[in-house]
């Protein structure tokens, strides 16, 4: 399973609850084996990041002023 998050500070802590919780949510919902599972988390510039058209800060700067 691949995870992307933009780059702004994960911390490891917090990647390794990302992957935790990940994986429990496959045993869970698709029976996975833990052993067998795979969690890769890409970090994305924010730059490279796009949401609903408009490059990530962009969009972000949109909502905070609507």
């Amino acid at each position: 399973m691949n995870v992307k998050i933009t780059r702004e500070g994960a911390t490891p802590e917090q990647k390794a609850e990302i992957i935790a919780g990940v994986t429990d949510l496959l045993v869970k919902v698709l029976d996975k084996s833990p052993a067998t599972t795979f969690v890769v988390i890409d970090e994305v510039e924010l730059e490279d990041w796009g949401i609903g058209g408009l490059p990530a800060q962009e969009y972000h700067r949109r909502q905070r002023s609507s």
